[in-house]
């Protein structure tokens, strides 16, 4: 089940993707040749991109690997940080290393 608030990789396909291109969800399984209950889960935020479909995905809308990844590290972290804020510990919010910048 999706909890609210948490912006999944599944709210970027459809909103910035899906939507704009109007490609349905059974159309881009077709196209990237995966069933489609897969590309379903993912928009219902019921499914984690894998690297497999990261690269399926980069190569359909041009993007990056790497973009659909972070996306879903993204979302895994921030469901994580939650879960044990929630129980007493406290995480900074973290920026680029002094070192980076």
């Amino acid at each position: 089940m999706r909890t609210l608030g948490y912006v999944t990789p599944g709210d970027v396909l459809r909103e910035e993707f899906l939507e704009p291109l109007a490609i349905s969800g059974r159309q881009l399984a077709r196209d990237i040749g995966v069933a489609p209950n897969r590309i379903s889960q993912l928009l219902k935020g019921e499914r984690s991109v894998t690297a497999e479909t990261a690269l399926l995905l980069a190569k359909r809308f041009e993007t990056s690997p790497e973009f659909w990844l972070n996306l879903q590290n993204s979302h895994d972290l921030e469901k994580a940080r939650d879960k044990l804020s929630a129980s007493g510990l406290s995480f900074p919010e973290w920026g680029p290393h002094s070192s980076v910048l």
